[in-house]
């Protein structure tokens, strides 16, 4: 991709470089690639060095030396004899400023026979030393030195006879061999045109190897590519000439998508289309990325790719699809990168130590497989999005499957083309249609696609494979048909990428958060203000794009993306990306306006292909700029000679500048030149005034990109120190961030009025935030690492922890103050409940997650510990606690690792103590399926003691996910242990007795449940008696819990999130005014506690479903909807007799009692009336028949239940308030009697009739209505 590229550069390439062996300085072994003395000289790689570079340099791009050495030749100098091939090896590679702006290097590697004495018989002399080593080892039974026998690197050594093997592969024989060395031309560029460069190297190295001199000498050619072939403008194709043959570039209009001229069917045969979506999907979500193979061009080639894939977005981070061999230390870097190591195609992928493989995805190209991370969410409509680029890739003859050869090495893939394959249908291998072959249905994703190609009706057996006969090329192409058919598959596959972007956010504009103040202090604060409303934005989309995109809206990309579209406010303003985006996104606008929601998961494919190609095939016929040929240049007599077969360092003096008129310009197609180089003028001129607009777009690329690419220069122990301290600030910034960003979202509407951030976080949402927690915490902990073990750093720490602590443990006495410190305290829980608190424990804590079976890997332990402790509220000081050990941490990692930095280590530790002001579910709610220990406790009443209680207890719990069923209780102890399924956040716990015995009477004060993994405690006041002939005569009650809060005030409610019960109001007050009796509350604060109980339940509805609380909590908890209602019935209730308890079921029952009676004379007012009378009596006959036990105000409780959820209840409110049993039995001052109040209760109720109310099975069990 072109993003960054030099603008102030009009020529097509800036320097000509050689690099090479350099004879004067001699053999120099090159240590930092790595590579050991146990390989055979021949085998071992020796210093390169830049021999020459014209010019010497260049205002607007200086020549970066140290970068150009290693990414020429990344692996150094290597040696060869005649017997081993020598094929010349094309790659490019890229350099990246601190700017982020980028240089292109292409380079042709080939070798030359060694000319100088000293440097043939340093390798002989490298060999007798070699060969005598050797030789030791393999005679030596066993090692004598005390060593172990060292492996040996060739594999062709492993076989016997040892010593023949030796001479025949690994030696070299000054008599007898030819010394090979290699060497590289290269032109550094500032766009990426590969295919031209590729053609202008191969024909310089041609020059120099064909037996006949080139028409021209060097000189010419290479200064006619350095100073008089330009730029193609955009939109426009140039040719130029090469030493034997035309060399054609094109470049894209401003209206097209940027330039990329690399080859992306290479990357297709290479993995398969299953695997590059994959690859495309772990680059979107930025994890980190590391390509494997022993082509540098295919390294370049797959990155490029991909990140030209993701257009609109851009890449952020660390950025180096060829790591030099020096720079292996990288690997360790703890951001998000892509990067590409070079393979000697001998290790395989389990000798590869990688410092962190938590979040990383291992491509490994030439074999044709890919490693993924753990989680990686679908990319949206991955099935018919795979479909459509197959039909593309088979329209040229490219197996979506891929090329199943490449894993034999370059040699054999070009001589099979799989459009040959396909076009031959004498192939016996394959079937008449490309998706029926064998090798496509081998994989299960190709067979899905079958079926949905099947239910599409899309025939496969007619997709016409382009004939690649080249008796019909177009005569009027100007390049030849592979190129432009390059061309052609490149366009179409990024165009069916490019609109998957423009369909799924095709209305992003909507979601953009204008900043309000200017943009001097929106920068300045950049990193607090929410820039896309994300929640929004997403719970627009369909279910199945959440879990990619709710991630991929968190990703430094997309961050930036919406910066520059803040930014640049008007169309000239808009960077080329932003502009074709969103002109691509206002077109589909157009075509959808008959359906406004763009929003239906419905596939819609790519339109526009035929336009992008026409473009391309445009500049291709018809060519618009011819350059300058090469000519002869005013050179001495005797210079431009050289050897043939050796590439000769050339003229410094002719190449060191340009033509002092720009001759071009006047040659070919003046006027467009000249425009161009005023528009050039106008637009720096522009630049200059506003280049505050630039340092803006800028920084908001580098915001939160400590480094974009390691330096390739002078690597000393300082320089690393310096990187490394670097990654350090930026991870403890990444966690301010992550930290802020969590509470923000959590906090909710509380937030929001403090002014932050969106109002709502989703459940999907939410899991996506922790698990970048989980992520950020795996990339701290492999910061610096010693040795490597396991894929999870996190997980190895607490292992080796755990060890450590065990053994002290089995030792006695050796507990002193660091054992485990924390095992004596125990967390404060709510004072009044007997039951003890949990221990807390780090390495319990650690049992609980090692002995979940379903969990199986090293990642997923760690996460689900991570998800564990914030539950618990103990991250911070469980991990506080883990490197309190400072002999495992300093055993453990190097000097520089984040976790060694005390200062930081201190501030990251606090940052994660910030998340127990909020109350996460993130453990219960996402391992719903194991099985979890309970404990619970029935709390009988003080002062009434239960000892003489004969009956025997039981108790069922229900959750949000499940209920226990009947559990007995043991009388003696009144608590019980079970284990169970996770039953998820807890509602209701029913419990009762069986009645027996002599005193079967019994005054429950609460009950109390705790989840024994999470400690979350749950209380459910009763105060009630259980026993026939008591209270209400219930045997049953039905209690509705509240999760504890660990805190030591008595009002534990304040430090609660708020989304976890109805907002406390004014209730609390009336509780307190007569402790011992039931308060006596006049009108108006019944009224109010009806609002709130009827509010608390529209406010429930009104949040995204995922976040809603407990409706049974609502309903039936303190001051709930049956609370209040029970206010208004007791509000000047008569109590006939000092001793006789009424209860408002007896006042309901001699209601139904009238009301039926009422019927049968068929004094029936209207038929309105008979239906609500129907309905009442209907429900309290049913709840009369029950077979449970659950008393008076039990079956009141039900009864307002089934009421909300059939929307009945304001009807029967009318109903009673104009039955004669009510003069009877109520005051005349009472609430149920007064017309006015009366109407405007049922105005409350009538609120709950728009939501479908579902009732919890415990609730109503036993009720058939």
């Amino acid at each position: 991709m072109t993003t960054g590229f030099s603008s102030n550069s009009c020529r097509f390439a800036d320097y000509f470089v050689i690099c090479g062996l350099d004879t004067e300085s001699g053999l120099e072994p090159d240590e930092l690639s790595g590579e050991n003395f146990e390989q055979s000289p021949l085998r071992r790689t020796f210093k390169s060095k830049v021999l020459a570079h014209y010019p010497e340099n260049v205002e607007w791009s200086p020549f970066d030396q140290d970068a150009v050495g290693m990414l020429c030749m990344p692996k150094g100098l290597s040696f060869r004899t005649q017997v081993d091939l020598r094929e010349p090896q094309f790659h490019s590679f890229i350099i990246t400023r601190e700017d982020g702006s980028r240089t292109y290097g292409f380079a042709l590697t080939f070798y030359e026979e060694v000319t100088s004495k000293q440097i043939c018989s340093a390798m002989q002399t490298l060999y007798h030393m070699h060969n005598a080593e050797q030789y030791d080892i393999l005679h030596t039974p066993a090692s004598p030195r005390g060593l172990p026998p060292r492996p040996l690197a060739h594999p062709a050594l492993h076989a016997a006879p040892a010593i023949s093997r030796l001479q025949r592969f690994n030696s070299y024989d000054i008599s007898r061999d030819t010394l090979y060395v290699s060497k590289c031309i290269c032109l550094i560029a500032p766009m990426a045109f590969p295919q031209a460069c590729r053609k202008i190297l191969q024909q310089l190295h041609r020059a120099v190897s064909s037996p006949q001199p080139p028409p021209l000498p060097l000189e010419s050619y290479v200064y006619n590519i350095l100073y008089e072939v330009p730029l193609p403008p955009a939109g426009r194709s140039l040719k130029f000439s090469g030493v034997y043959g035309p060399v054609v570039c094109q470049r894209p209009s401003t209206t097209e998508l940027p330039l990329f001229d690399f080859p992306v069917r290479e990357v297709f045969e290479l993995l398969g289309v299953e695997n590059v979506l994959q690859l495309f999907t772990c680059a979107l979500l930025e994890i980190q990325i590391l390509l494997y193979s022993q082509h540098y061009q295919r390294l370049m080639t797959v990155a490029e790719s991909i990140t030209a894939l993701m257009f609109p977005f851009q890449w952020q981070h660390v950025y180096v699809p060829i790591l030099p061999a020096s720079l292996l230390h990288f690997l360790d870097a703890p951001v998000p990168y892509m990067m590409g190591l070079h393979s000697n195609g001998q290790d395989d992928r389990t000798k590869l130590e990688l410092p962190q493989e938590a979040n990383l995805c291992f491509v490994d190209i030439d074999n044709h497989f890919i490693e993924l991370p753990e989680d990686l969410p679908q990319f949206p409509n991955k099935l018919e999005f795979i479909q459509e680029i197959s039909e593309v890739l088979m329209n040229f003859g490219v197996s979506p499957e891929g090329s199943l050869r490449c894993s034999e090495g370059p040699a054999k893939t070009k001589g099979f083309r799989s459009i040959d394959a396909v076009t031959d249908k004498r192939n016996g291998n394959l079937a008449g249609s490309p998706l029926n072959s064998y090798l496509l249905r081998e994989n299960e994703t190709i067979a899905r696609l079958q079926a949905l190609v099947k239910r599409t009706g899309v025939s496969l057996e007619k997709l016409d494979v382009k004939d690649d006969a080249s008796g019909n090329k177009d005569p009027r192409a100007q390049c030849d048909e592979e190129e432009l058919k390059m061309h052609q598959l490149n366009i179409q596959v990024r165009e069916v990428f490019s609109n998957r972007f423009t369909q799924m956010f095709a209305d992003y504009e909507v979601f953009v958060i204008q900043p309000s103040q200017d943009k001097e202090s929106w920068f300045s604060n950049r990193e607090q203000m929410q820039n896309f409303d994300k929640a929004s934005f997403l719970s627009d989309q369909p279910e199945p794009y959440l879990p990619f995109l709710s991630r991929f809206l968190e990703t430094q990309m997309f961050a930036s993306f919406i910066d520059i579209k803040i930014l640049c406010h008007d169309d000239e303003d808009k960077e080329h990306t932003l502009r074709v985006f969103d002109t691509r996104v206002d077109k589909i606008r157009m075509l959808n306006v008959r359906t406004p929601t763009l929003r239906t998961s419905m596939y819609q494919k790519c339109t526009g292909i035929d336009e992008a190609e026409k473009a391309i095939e445009m500049r291709m016929m018809k060519i618009d700029h011819t350059a300058l040929h090469p000519h002869l240049l005013d050179m001495k007599i005797g210079q431009g000679r050289y050897e043939q077969g050796f590439f000769p360092r050339l003229q410094a003096d002719v190449l060191s500048t340009g033509p002092t008129s720009n001759k071009w310009a006047k040659r070919s197609a003046p006027a467009q030149w000249r425009r161009k180089d005023r528009q050039k003028q106008h637009a720096e001129h522009l630049y200059l005034d506003n280049d505050q607009r630039e340092k803006y777009i800028q920084e908001a690329r580098n915001l939160g990109t400590t480094i974009r690419q390691p330096k390739l220069s002078n690597l000393s122990p300082s320089v690393i120190a310096q990187t490394n301290w670097k990654f350090v600030e930026g991870l403890l910034k990444e966690c301010r961030n992550k930290t802020k960003r969590m509470l923000v979202e959590k906090m909710g509407r509380e937030a929001v009025e403090l002014g932050h951030g969106e109002v709502s976080i989703t459940g999907v949402e939410e899991n996506t935030l922790i698990a970048s927690l989980c992520d950020l915490l795996e990339r701290i902990w492999s910061h610096g690492l010693q040795v490597k073990q396991g894929k999870s750093a996190l997980w190895s720490h607490l292992l080796h922890y755990q060890e450590s602590k065990e053994k002290k443990e089995v030792t006695p006495g050796c507990l002193g103050p660091l054992g485990l410190i924390h095992n004596t305290e125990r967390r404060k829980s709510d004072a009044g409940s007997a039951m003890p608190p949990l221990k807390v424990s780090l390495i319990q804590d650690m049992r609980h997650i090692q002995n979940i079976g379903e969990i199986k890997t090293d990642v997923g332990k760690a996460r689900a510990w991570v998800r564990l402790s914030m539950e618990k509220k103990l991250l911070s000081r469980h991990l506080k606690q883990l490197l309190s050990d400072h002999e495992l941490t300093k055993k453990l990692y190097k000097r520089y690792a984040f976790l060694r930095c005390d200062d930081e280590k201190e501030q990251f530790l606090y940052h994660l103590l910030s998340f127990n002001a909020v109350d996460y579910f993130c453990f219960t709610n996402v391992f719903t399926t194991i099985m979890i220990p309970y404990h619970v406790l029935v709390i009988p009443s003080k002062k009434l003691g239960g000892s003489m209680f004969t009956a025997n207890p039981w108790v069922c719990v229900s959750g949000e996910l499940a209920e226990t069923g009947v559990l007995q209780v043991p009388k003696n102890t009144l608590e019980i242990t079970f284990e169970c399924q996770n039953l998820g956040k807890l509602t209701t716990v029913q419990m009762g007795h069986d009645n027996s015995g002599l005193y079967a009477k019994w005054l429950v004060e609460c009950v109390m449940v705790r989840n024994e993994i999470t400690g979350h405690a749950y209380k459910f006041p009763c105060g009630r008696w259980l026993g026939k002939g008591v209270d209400d005569g219930s045997l049953e009650r039905i209690l509705v819990g509240e999760l504890i809060t660990p805190s030591t005030e008595n009002d534990e409610r304040m430090c609660r999130t708020p989304p976890m019960q109805q907002s406390p109001g004014m209730m609390r007050r009336f509780v307190t005014i007569s402790p011992n009796s039931k308060p006596k509350l006049n009108t108006g604060q019944i009224q109010e506690g009806v609002g709130e109980a009827i509010n608390g339940i529209v406010k429930h509805f009104h949040k995204p479903e995922k976040e809603r609380g407990s409706l049974t909590l609502l309903l039936c908890g303190e001051y709930g909807l049956v609370w209040a209602l029970e206010q208004v019935f007791q509000h000047g209730f008569k109590s006939p007799r000092l001793f006789k308890n009424v209860f408002i079921w007896d006042f309901l029952e001699k209601s139904q009692g009238y009301f039926e009676s009422a019927e049968q004379r068929e004094v029936t007012p209207d038929e309105n009336w008979q239906t609500r009378v129907r309905h009442f009596c209907r429900f309290m006959r049913a709840i009369n028949s029950t077979s449970r036990n659950i008393g008076k105000d039990g079956k009141f409780q039900m009864l307002v239940c089934l009421g909300a959820r059939d929307h009945l209840l304001h009807h029967w409110i009318a109903l009673l308030a104009d039955c004669p049993i009510t003069a009877q039995m109520y005051e005349d001052t009472a609430l149920i009697k007064d017309h006015s109040l009366v109407n405007s209760l049922i105005r409350v109720l009538q609120t709950l009739q728009e939501f479908n109310i579902t009732l919890e099975a415990s609730l109503v069990k036993g009720v058939g209505v």
